[in-house]
């Protein structure tokens, strides 16, 4: 009887694990959407991304199993992942990516109007450090210019 009872929470978990790594998955193709990534970064994010998952399913495995493989919870794995795609995936991925741009616009959107004064003191800053610089390049070329008649002076003599 703890036998069957063990098969069957293996057998749950095996179905969990197959909810688990398309959820995961469903992470990064969201957060691919929301911030494009090259092809060189999405290969590397999906190289970790299977590592992991394998690291997962080993892991599951060896602690349930003893490391042998079972049928039934490749078949239960395989369910998770067929009933989380058919009936979640597509709806998790369009709209969270959705609420996700979102919230980073609304962020921004705050950002941008906290930063506003300090751009607009940082303008009028620049206005006057730029009248300044003027007023100083003028001062050193007219200092320049009376030091070389000073020079041109010294030689004639």
């Amino acid at each position: 009887m703890k036998a069957m009872v063990s098969e069957n929470e293996f057998l749950l978990h095996s179905l969990i694990m197959g909810v688990f790594i398309p959820f995961v998955y469903d992470i990064l193709r969201i957060i691919r959407r929301v911030i494009p990534h090259g092809s060189f970064w999405v290969s590397v994010e999906d190289m970790g991304f299977w590592g992991y998952c394998a690291a997962e399913v080993f892991l599951l495995m060896y602690h349930e199993s003893n490391g042998t493989l079972r049928w039934f919870a490749v078949i239960g794995a395989m369910t998770g992942i067929f009933l989380y795609r058919k009936l979640v995936s597509s709806f998790f991925v369009k709209y969270g990516s959705r609420v996700i741009a979102w919230v980073l616009e609304l962020l921004g959107k705050g950002l941008g109007l906290l930063v506003r004064p300090f751009r607009l003191m940082g303008r009028k800053a620049g206005g006057s450090a730029r009248r300044l610089a003027g007023r100083q390049k003028r001062f050193l070329k007219n200092k320049l210019k009376f030091f070389l008649k000073v020079i041109k002076m010294n030689l004639k003599t």
